[in-house]
């Protein structure tokens, strides 16, 4: 029998358990002061602790790339990759995690157990990690997570997530202190969810309502966190400042090698290159290919690059009239000259993609690779079926009402190839009778106009997605998600709806596999989205930089490791 319980019993026995803590949350604060008053908690618990020693340690690395972190380090509302990848990486941990070889290994849990007929999840989790306030995390922690995490107000944007687990209180039983079990229906890869969400601090948030989650402090001005890296200070559209938590348990590594890490936010990718090449930032994220010969000819930086999980496409938002009907989003994509974006805009660091299952996956199926080729004669012919003709010889296409074949693709300020993507298909889709207008948006902007449901404005926006280990497009495509965060293409097709609840309780590949081609093929009739190709990711990293490592987990995979000779570190702890 699941136990049930509120969030308050949760600090109630985080209370009572005593949990060796310095002050297990303190009293209650006020709105105006809830963040001074837990920033000056993780001050005193990280002053109390002896500070790191060893070769290796010290100095500060800083990470420049385009993008705000959206929502920050709240890994219940946040659909950004940069702020996973902090989430799970450098100031929160996740029960389990990838290593180099992509097999799950122990992280937050030191061990999992699953019944044998995977309907109950059993976490045994560590005893010797800390919120950076003193606050030990429990297995309450980790209830709290999923209670949030399952609360349709919450609006987890990865609601996929938990298709097949049971939901709320009856899904998640705290056995003891470090003791968790959930409950769920079988099915496939059913660890997967694990490995991303990282756990919150049920001290903390325990009294937030699910609704206010997005809104509240704790994610941009204030994150507690429990991983390598306590935050320190957070300047909106600047940067980020994290800094060594030097009680990290040594079994996982122990402190960063790093004094201090800071994240940059520099919107201009011309700017960007420079502070590479002049040794202002030790780490650019995501340089465009026309940069790279200049980072592989410098003496200060090298480029690495790496097979990866993301993909680039417009998606498309199909309430829309002008692009309800399936026949105007294949004519769209055809009329697209896809193999020259990719060489014009990749330069070769990537593939053609026809839909969001990348190559190294499993079900990947290659006949769909010259699915939708450019053929602007027969999406001219597509158009002219689904009623759009020019009618008045202006060029632009009209339907029966007089209706101006017009959309608009938006795209986030400060990313020229999502800007080179939309001026391309301006001038593309023009031949055949479409008019494009791009639009520029400031990049949190954008995200709150195409996730928040009772918005939705945008006829397409480029995008880029970083697909998980497990596939899953059941919160882009399925019926009961379009009114969720990520149904930005109002999508509704049955068929589809059917292959997506039957491939994720295939338990076997074999079976899965003729469900995952049908899949493929009907993503590619309905076009919901434009997809342009999986790219190599590549990466700019100062030569000063020592033990960096980068994969298809991502840029932060191994932060802990890096390290800078000590004639080659450029701040001290009183100089930032």
């Amino acid at each position: 029998m699941v136990r049930r319980f509120g969030v308050r019993l949760v600090a109630a026995a985080l209370l009572a358990a005593g949990c060796d803590s310095q002050d297990a949350g303190g009293p209650a604060v006020t709105e105006g002061d809830y963040c001074d008053a837990a920033l000056a908690r993780v001050d005193s618990f990280m002053a109390s602790l002896p500070a790191p020693a060893g070769e290796r340690r010290g100095g500060t690395a800083v990470v420049a790339t385009i993008s705000e972190m959206a929502d920050g380090m709240n890994s219940l509302v946040s659909s950004d990759y940069f702020a996973n990848q902090h989430q799970v990486f450098v100031n929160l941990m996740t029960l389990i995690r990838m290593d180099a070889e992509l097999r799950l290994v122990p992280y937050l849990a030191r061990s999992w157990e699953v019944s044998e007929d995977v309907s109950q999840l059993v976490f045994h989790l560590r005893d010797d990690i800390y919120w950076h306030d003193g606050v030990k995390t429990t297995a309450y922690d980790v209830a709290f997570t999923y209670l949030r995490a399952t609360d349709p107000e919450t609006a987890f944007p990865n609601a996929s997530f938990w298709t097949h687990y049971v939901r709320g209180t009856d899904g998640v039983e705290v056995v003891d202190s470090f003791t968790v079990r959930v409950a769920l229906r079988p099915h496939a890869e059913y660890l997967d969810p694990w490995v991303n969400l990282a756990v919150l601090p049920a001290h903390l948030l325990e009294d937030v309502p699910a609704a206010e989650l997005r809104q509240h402090p704790f994610g941009t001005r204030c994150p507690v966190g429990n991983g390598p890296f306590r935050f320190v200070e957070h300047r909106q559209d600047e940067s980020w400042m994290f800094e060594a938590n030097p009680g990290f348990p040594t079994d996982l590594g122990g402190p960063p090698n790093l004094d201090r890490y800071v994240y940059r936010v520099v919107p201009e990718q011309t700017t960007l290159l420079t502070e590479l090449l002049t040794e202002g930032v030790d780490v650019y994220v995501g340089p465009p290919p026309d940069q790279a010969l200049a980072i592989m000819d410098s003496d200060v930086a090298r480029l690495i690059h790496f097979p990866f999980r993301a993909y680039t496409f417009v998606g498309w938002n199909s309430r829309r009239p002008q692009l309800a009907d399936a026949r105007v989003r294949r004519a769209i994509t055809m009329a697209t000259n896809r193999q020259q974006i990719l060489e014009a805009l990749v330069g070769g660091y990537g593939r053609i993609a026809n839909a969001g299952v990348p190559p190294f996956h499993w079900a990947y199926d290659p006949s769909t690779e010259q699915a939708l080729a450019y053929d602007p004669a027969g999406a001219r012919a597509l158009l002219g079926e689904a009623g759009w003709v020019d009618r008045d010889g202006d060029g632009v296409r009209e339907n029966a009402e007089g209706v101006e074949l017009r959309i608009g693709i938006k795209y986030n300020q400060g990313n020229q190839q999502r800007q080179d993507i939309a001026e391309i298909m301006q001038a593309q889709l023009q031949e055949v009778g479409i008019e494009v207008v791009p639009q520029v948006v400031e990049f949190a902007t954008l995200l709150s106009q195409i996730n928040t449901p009772s918005v939705r404005d945008f006829d397409g926006v480029v995008m880029a997605w970083v697909t998980g280990f497990t596939v899953d497009d059941t919160d882009f495509f399925h019926s009961s998600n379009i009114d969720e965060p990520l149904g930005w293409s109002g999508m509704q097709d049955p068929r589809l709806d059917h292959l997506l609840d039957t491939m994720s309780v295939i338990p076997t590949r074999e079976e899965a596999l003729p469900f995952w081609r049908e899949f493929q093929a009907r993503v590619i009739d309905l076009q919901p989205f434009t997809y342009f190709f999986f790219r190599e990711r590549l990466e700019g990293i100062s030569r000063r930089l020592q033990g960096v490592t980068m994969d298809m987990r991502g840029e932060w995979a191994n932060i802990t490791d890096w390290w800078i000779p000590a004639d080659q570190r450029k701040y001290t702890t009183g100089n930032r």
